[in-house]
This record gives C-alpha cells, sequence and structure tokens, in this order.
C-alpha cells in the first residue's frame, strides 16, 4: 500500500492571494469573476471575524477558505458535487485553514443552522433547458429557464438560515432578476440591497446561451456583457415580515 504525501500549505497573508494557490481539478467549476468579487465584498465588509459561517454552493471552497482565513470562527460549506467537496477540502489544508465541507444543498444546510453569515454563490445562469442536469459540471451554472431553480429557494428560506443579527452575502447575475431576489428577502424580514456591481464580458456558457436568450427577449440583439450583483441581506434581532429595504 503506498502512503499518500501530505498537501504542501503555502502562507496567505492577504485573502485575495488565496486564488494564486487554488488547485481546481477536472470535474471541479474553476471560481471565477464572480466567486472574485463575493470574496472581496467579504473581505471588505469585516462581517466573518469570530462568527459562524455558511457557504452554500461552496465548489472549490474558494469562499469557505477565505472565511477561514478572516478569522471565521466555525466554517461549514455544502455542494451537491462529491468532487467539489473534495477539492474544498484539499484547498484548505493547502491554505493551511480548517473547514467543514460537506455534501449537501439546502436543506442539509438548514438543518445545522443558524449561521451568523451565509455566503453563496448559486447556479444562476438562464438556460433554454427547464430543468438542471442531475450530473456533469453544468450543475455548478445552470439556473433553470430563469435562472432562479436555486435562488428562490435560497431566498424564501434565507431567515431561518440566519442567526439574530446575522448576514447574508449572495452573487447572481442581473439576468437572473436582481429585483425578485431583493423582493423576496425583503418579504423574509430582511433589510436587502445591492452592495456591489460589475460589468464583465460574456463568458463561455453566456456566449453559448446568448442566441437563446436574445430569443426570448432576456438578451438585447448583439450585447455581450452583464452585470454582476453582491446583494447583502441583514436579519436583525426579532425582526419580523414587516421590515423593509
Amino acid at each position: 500500500m503506498v502512503a499518500t504525501q501530505p498537501l504542501p500549505t503555502t502562507p496567505i497573508v492577504d485573502v485575495a492571494t488565496v486564488f494564486d494557490v487554488l488547485r481546481v481539478p477536472t470535474g471541479v467549476y474553476a471560481p471565477q469573476d464572480d466567486s472574485r468579487l463575493l470574496l472581496t465584498a467579504m473581505a471588505e465588509r469585516d462581517l466573518v471575524a469570530g462568527r459562524r459561517v455558511l457557504d452554500l454552493c461552496s465548489g472549490s471552497g474558494i469562499l469557505a477558505i477565505g472565511a477561514a482565513l478572516l478569522g471565521a470562527d466555525e466554517v461549514v460549506a455544502f455542494d451537491i458535487s462529491a468532487p467539489a467537496v473534495a477539492c474544498a477540502i484539499d484547498n484548505a489544508t493547502v491554505c493551511g485553514v480548517e473547514i467543514d465541507a460537506r455534501e449537501g444543498s439546502l436543506p442539509e444546510a438548514l438543518a445545522l443552522g443558524p449561521y451568523d453569515v451565509v455566503v453563496s454563490n448559486p447556479p444562476y445562469v438562464p438556460d433554454s433547458n427547464a430543468l438542471p442536469p442531475k450530473v456533469g459540471l453544468s450543475r455548478a451554472w445552470h439556473g433553470g429557464h430563469d435562472g432562479r431553480s436555486v435562488l428562490d429557494p435560497l431566498c424564501l428560506v434565507a431567515p431561518e438560515l440566519l442567526s439574530d443579527d446575522g448576514t447574508m452575502l449572495l452573487v447572481q447575475s442581473e439576468f437572473a432578476d436582481v429585483e425578485r431576489s431583493l423582493t423576496m428577502l425583503r418579504a423574509g424580514g430582511l433589510h436587502a440591497r445591492v452592495v456591489e456591481r460589475l460589468r464583465i464580458p460574456f463568458g463561455p456558457v453566456l456566449t453559448a446561451n446568448a442566441r437563446w436568450l436574445e430569443a426570448v427577449g432576456m438578451l438585447e440583439s448583439g450585447r455581450r456583457y452583464e452585470e454582476l450583483c453582491v446583494i447583502r441581506a441583514d436579519k436583525s434581532a426579532g425582526s419580523g415580515h414587516d421590515l423593509g429595504g
């Protein structure tokens, strides 16, 4: 029996440098501009130090690792992909931090809640196929016809995920209806608003879907850029469903 070699650790001084040491094997979706934007939003707002953090739809583990590097007391990460969970654990080891990465999705995350901070980069790309695939890398971005197959249930249960005075940060594309996310979060009693925006050119996924998006009226003809938005939603202690935005 061949002994496995321990993964070498890499000292991290600046949380932004985690992108430079991240290892993402074939079959796991590598973090993109949306993950970088969300990581920056989390770091700049000093939200996670000493707190219990959930990273939902963790993928490579970039946000969970970022939270641990920023001083979170505990980090729980969920992803539906077993290879992604293994990738997140390996990357945490390389970065010299501990995270509790598990295979699962929203129901499993709810069962272990509540959390002081929830960060999520869920699948949000609208697709001509209404039903998300059951296997394959496209599960990391496929959000159904309207891009909201994960966003809607996430926004609906956000108040249950959060402890009193908790905060959620989630990132999504403008094409997945940012206003609907804000409306749903506010209906749950959370103070929700967009705190970061970033315009980027289409990547391979949206480029492949561009003609369909044009055909259904979600994209102006010839346009090939999107705006990413980070939404922050805060839960005040004792807040009810009457809290506005």
